[in-house]
């Protein structure tokens, strides 16, 4: 049985910084792209980040590029995202999971991140 999680999330104040962990089980997803994804309360599910199977390509949206870095651990079929300068438009519940050809798979329980001002 193929299972993402998520941990990592918690309150942080605006300007602060958090460290989200997947760690998959059931399947190594080494050769796989991997992604962050979030949804705030009221709103559609929001792409993050992703990152390739080597972890040298990286794709951010716009609204964190600078302040977001994905980064993955192969050797624990893991993958991290690193937010920085927390602004409260980033409370969501941040979901990952791997994606298969164009679609992806495998979404996690997701965790959840609040920023207040």
């Amino acid at each position: 049985q193929v299972q993402l999680v998520e941990s990592g999330g918690g309150l942080v104040q605006a300007g602060g910084s958090l460290r989200l962990s997947c760690a998959a089980s059931g399947r190594t997803f080494s050769s796989y792209t991997m992604g962050w994804f979030r949804q705030a309360p009221g709103k559609e599910r929001e792409f993050v980040a992703a990152i390739n199977w080597s972890g040298g390509i990286t794709y951010y949206a716009d609204s964190v590029k600078g302040r977001f870095t994905i980064s993955r651990d192969n050797a624990k079929n893991t993958v991290y995202l690193q937010m920085n300068s927390l602004k409260p438009e980033d409370t969501a519940v941040y979901y990952c999971a791997v994606r298969v050809g164009e679609v992806y798979h495998y979404w996690g329980q997701g965790t959840q991140v609040t920023v207040s001002s």
